[in-house]
């Protein structure tokens, strides 16, 4: 079998399935009619760039880059549910309330988003002054932010 067709297998098995060892994506592999040594399985998980995260479970299992940059945002979108109180505009800015000693870390989970029109972010105890390149951009900013809640 050729090693792109292989590679696309594992994908497709880190995709669907919760593979926590190389000797389980083995077994998938296998399962499929794939025969290959561990020797393989560990030069093409070097290839792919697969990383290991932690599942729901809380245990590590294998992923793409792609699924940890998932996993980043939606760990971001908790700490900012958990800590924002409000979010208000005001002018060209964003006032954003939070927990007390909390606003920096939220801002640091806003500003790392990039969202187009921000052009500074300034961090409190408990308050994030947004500051916005366009009062015309506030509301599209003020839609950003507040979808990184959901």
């Amino acid at each position: 079998m050729k090693k792109h067709i292989r590679q696309r297998v594992i994908l497709d098995i880190i995709n669907n399935y919760e593979v926590e060892t190389q000797e389980e994506l083995l077994q998938y592999l296998i399962n499929r009619g794939i025969n290959i040594t561990q020797a393989t399985i560990s030069r093409d998980i070097k290839e792919l760039k697969l990383i290991k995260v932690q599942g729901t479970d809380g245990k590590y299992k294998y992923a793409t880059m792609d699924n940890k940059s998932r996993t980043i945002d939606k760990r971001l979108s908790e700490i900012l549910k958990y800590f924002i109180i409000s979010i208000e505009k005001a002018g060209n800015m964003i006032v954003i309330n939070t927990i007390s000693d909390a606003a920096k870390i939220c801002a640091k989970a806003i500003k790392s988003n990039n969202i187009e029109g921000i052009i500074g972010i300034i961090a409190g105890e408990d308050t994030i002054f947004v500051a916005i390149k366009d009062i015309n951009m506030v509301n599209s900013v003020l839609e950003e932010i507040k979808n990184l809640l959901k």
